[in-house]
C-alpha cells in the first residue's frame, strides 16, 4: 500500500495550502489514487469542475475527498466506480474515457486526473463568476502536479477547460488538430509552450462519443504524447 507520504511534498504542500474557504465546499480533488501521484507520468487529465448541483450543506465537501485521497489503500479511479448506482465504468463520460485509456495503453487508476476547478457548481456560468478566485486557489496543486510528475501533456475536457489551462501554461503555439468527419465537424485541438508542454483540448465526453471513429480524438492524444 502506497503511503500518502510518499507523494512528493510540494504536491503535498500545495494540499495543505488549498483555502479553508475551498475546503468547506461541494467538489472533489483527484479523480484517481495515490499512485496516480507518484513518479513520472505521460498524461495529466482534466476536466473543468465536478459536476451535478452542490448542496448549500455540502454532504462531500473537498476535504472529505482529500481524507478519501490520503486513506484509500487501493488504487482507483473514478472513472472506474459506480456513478449513479450504473455498473462500475459505465455512467455517462466514464465509457468514453476508459475507451480512450484503453486505446493509449494507459490505466487509468495510474493516471492523473483531476479538474481544473475542484468547486461543484450548478453550471458553467456560475463557475465563470469565481474564475479568478478559483483558478489562482486550484492551479498551484495543479502546478505541483506537472512539475513533480514530469507530465508533458495536459488533457482537457472541453474548450473551456482548455483555455483556462492554456492560460495559465502560455500554451498558445497551434501544433496539432482532429476534425469529425461527421457532419457535425467538431475540432479538437493541441496546442504547444515555449517549453514544449502540450494542451490537448478535446470535445467533452459528455456530449461526444469517443467511441464512433468519426468523432473520436484518441490518436490526436497518441500523437501528442508520441511527440514529447
Amino acid at each position: 500500500m502506497l503511503s500518502y507520504q510518499e507523494i512528493a511534498s510540494p504536491i503535498r504542500s500545495a494540499v495543505d495550502d488549498l483555502p479553508s474557504a475551498v475546503l468547506k465546499r461541494s467538489g472533489s480533488i483527484f479523480y484517481s489514487g495515490k499512485e496516480a501521484f507518484v513518479g513520472r507520468k505521460t498524461l495529466y487529465v482534466l476536466g473543468l469542475n465536478p459536476g451535478g448541483t452542490p448542496a448549500e450543506v455540502p454532504t462531500r465537501t473537498i476535504a472529505d475527498s482529500i481524507n478519501k485521497f490520503k486513506r484509500c489503500g487501493e488504487p482507483w479511479s473514478e472513472y472506474l466506480e459506480s456513478w449513479e448506482d450504473a455498473a462500475p465504468g459505465t455512467w455517462g463520460l466514464q465509457p468514453r474515457i476508459l475507451h480512450m485509456l484503453h486505446l493509449l495503453g494507459l490505466d487509468p487508476r495510474a493516471v492523473p486526473s483531476s479538474n481544473v476547478v475542484f468547486v461543484q457548481s450548478r453550471g458553467e456560468k456560475e463557475l465563470g463568476l469565481e474564475k479568478a478566485e478559483l483558478l489562482n486557489a486550484c492551479w498551484p496543486l495543479h502546478q505541483a502536479v506537472i512539475d513533480n510528475l514530469n507530465i508533458r501533456t495536459i488533457l482537457c475536457f472541453g474548450s473551456t477547460a482548455g483555455a483556462w489551462v492554456r492560460g495559465r501554461l502560455g500554451a498558445h503555439e497551434l501544433v496539432d488538430r482532429f476534425t469529425e468527419t461527421n457532419n457535425r465537424g467538431w475540432t479538437s485541438r493541441t496546442h504547444r509552450n515555449e517549453h514544449g508542454l502540450q494542451v490537448v483540448t478535446v470535445t467533452h465526453p459528455s456530449r461526444v462519443d469517443w467511441k464512433n471513429p468519426e468523432a473520436d480524438p484518441t490518436p490526436l492524444v497518441g500523437r501528442a504524447i508520441a511527440r514529447v
